[in-house]
Formats: structure tokens, C-alpha cells, sequence
């Protein structure tokens, strides 16, 4: 049973998250999930200027995803970081890809769990996933959020990403926040969740 892991990360944050997803996933008996990242549409000199050049090399070896990683999976998890409130351009471009699988219904019936991540705390998290939720749903996909069993996501002691949505986390201003174990544990939990639900149904 197939789970596929597909993530766009220009620092390295979903990188992290997608990461903590897929220990989530493997703890399901009989799934074999993988991690691949969406294609970079920003030319090297301007990642050179945001200063994210160096920081895409900790990932740099991961294969690129291309619609077949879609459309062989009994389950998907994607990893979707905000821009102003919706998802990045890399997503975006990737996602316009796939009109030939909504063509021939391919993705119907699918699970999908999404995660995301913003600058700040309100910086659009959930409007990227209840957004990308929107455009998956075309596809007849079935939406796989992080529900309130999710403990993590109820504390107030501390600043946290995650929401029913799904898992996500916040960078900081200039990035320099990394996950907080809350967050990566959201991200174990929902990808756990997504695996389970994926092998109930491709057993039927």
C-alpha cells in the first residue's frame, strides 16, 4: 500500500514536516511511503537573493514528483507552504499540471492529507488549506485533516501551528523558527491517520 509524500519547501520547514509525517505513516502495518519534492519554477540567481540556495541542498537528492506519484498512490500527503494566505507558485504549477487525471477520474476516491505553513502566526495557514482542500475536492479527492484527537492542537501554553485543517507550522519572519516538536508531532499524528485511512480503503 502506497503512500506518497509530496512537499514544496524553499528553507527547509515543510522539508521537517513532511519528514515527521512520514515516521507517522510508517508506523501503519503494510505501508510503504516515500518522500518526493514538487519541481523549483524560481531560477537559481533569485533563491541565491532569498537566501534559500543553501538551505534547498538538505533536500536537493530527493526525486521530483511528476502526476504518476499522484496517480499510483492509495494515499497522498502533501506539504504546501503560504504565500500571502494561499499556495506557493511551485504548487500551484504543479497542480494546473494535473488536468489529465481530472479527465479520467483518476484521483476520485483518493485520501489526501494537507500541511502547511506560514511566517506568522495568522499569516494564512488555514486559508491555504481549506483553499488547496477546495481544488483537490474537483478532483474527488477525500480531504484527511488533523482532528481535535489530536491533543496537541487544544494547549494554549505555548504558540503553535495546526488546525482541523491540518498540521502546519510557523517559520518566523526571516525562517529562523524551525518546527517545534508540538508541530512535527501534529504532523506524525496526521500522517498516521492518512495511512490508516488509505489501507481501510484499498482494502474494499
Amino acid at each position: 500500500m502506497k503512500v506518497n509524500i509530496l512537499f514544496y519547501s524553499m528553507y527547509g520547514h515543510m522539508f521537517q514536516m513532511v519528514k515527521a509525517a512520514k515516521e507517522g505513516a510508517d508506523k501503519v502495518t503494510g505501508v510503504e511511503s516515500r518522500i518526493l519534492r514538487i519541481p523549483e519554477t524560481l531560477p537559481e540567481n533569485i533563491l541565491e537573493a532569498m537566501g534559500a540556495l543553501e538551505a534547498q541542498k538538505q533536500f536537493a537528492d530527493i526525486p521530483e514528483a511528476t502526476m504518476d506519484d499522484l496517480a499510483e498512490a492509495d494515499g497522498l500527503i502533501l506539504g504546501i507552504p503560504t504565500r500571502y494566505g494561499r499556495m506557493s507558485a511551485q504548487w500551484a504549477n504543479f497542480l494546473d499540471q494535473s488536468g489529465q487525471l481530472w479527465l479520467k477520474g483518476t484521483l476520485i476516491d483518493k485520501p489526501v492529507a494537507l500541511m502547511s505553513s506560514s511566517a506568522t502566526q495568522h499569516g494564512g495557514q488555514e486559508s491555504t488549506l481549506i483553499s488547496t482542500a477546495a481544488s483537490l475536492m474537483h478532483h474527488g479527492m477525500l480531504v484527511v485533516g488533523l482532528p481535535y484527537s489530536y491533543q496537541g492542537q487544544m494547549g494554549v501554553d505555548e504558540i503553535t501551528g495546526g488546525s482541523p485543517y491540518g498540521a502546519s507550522t510557523i517559520t518566523g519572519g526571516q525562517g529562523e523558527r524551525l518546527p517545534s516538536e508540538r508541530e512535527l508531532e501534529g504532523a506524525r499524528f496526521q500522517g498516521e491517520r492518512l495511512a490508516m485511512i488509505a489501507s481501510r480503503l484499498s482494502t474494499k
